[in-house]
């Protein structure tokens, strides 16, 4: 089972980075979008810091839902999607992996672009390493929540909007959290209970995403 799980990661990753539109938008979108806040609020540098984990976590949120649409809908158009079903793996192993492989191409070059946006928003230092910890554990848990969205769209002509409009709303404690760490750190305070509560978030989403959105794919085949 492991075989097959780390070939499903392997071979989506490699359409994701053949295509190289998912991974390039994401970014991209991340990159404007909080280029954007300094010229709306004004160059008020104090201001600009304040607001800054605020700006990365909205942004990062929004950017990570651009590409759930596509999670299952390329491999549901060609066929494959019905032939990886009927494998011997089981369908929530096979949504995990697919969202594994999801986070690795659009949620880690979030991270990777991270340093130099806050260093543009003048974050201080002693909220990196939070803002970067928090991200890690949080953008999982977007991918996962994504996953449903995905699959309860499966059979939606253009249903990325929908998608968002699922998603997003879960996606509110994540955010929460997330924000709530960083500006523990810059108060100089400990950041470990929004940690934790992201860390458990994660498992959360971990236990219940995939069996979920399998069941919303399996639902999409059969009708």
């Amino acid at each position: 089972m492991t075989g097959a799980f780390l070939a499903i990661v392997g071979r989506d990753l490699r359409l994701a980075f053949r295509r190289g539109g998912d991974t390039g938008s994401v970014v991209a979108f991340f990159v404007i979008t909080v280029t954007l806040f300094p010229f709306g609020v004004g160059p008020e540098p104090n201001l600009i810091a304040r607001i800054a984990p605020g700006v990365l976590w909205v942004a990062a949120l929004l950017a990570a839902t651009l590409s759930l649409d596509r999670l299952f809908r390329a491999d549901h158009e060609d066929g494959s999607l019905d032939l990886l079903a009927l494998s011997p793996l089981p369908l929530e192993v096979l949504v995990l992996a697919k969202t594994l492989a999801h986070w690795l191409a659009t949620g880690v070059p979030l991270l990777v672009a991270t340093p130099l946006l806050a260093l543009l928003l003048n974050l201080p230092l002693q909220g990196w390493g939070v803002l970067l910890a928090a991200l890690a554990l949080g953008t999982p848990s977007l991918s996962l929540l994504g996953a449903i969205g995905a699959a309860l769209t499966l059979g939606v002509r253009r249903g990325g909007v929908l998608v968002a409009l699922l998603v997003l709303p879960l996606a509110v404690p994540v955010l929460i959290f997330g924000v709530a760490a960083v500006d523990a750190a810059l108060m100089g305070l400990p950041a470990t209970t929004p940690l934790m509560a992201l860390g458990g978030l994660l498992l959360a989403a971990l236990v219940l995403a995939p069996w979920a959105a399998a069941a919303g794919v399996r639902l999409s085949l059969e009708s």
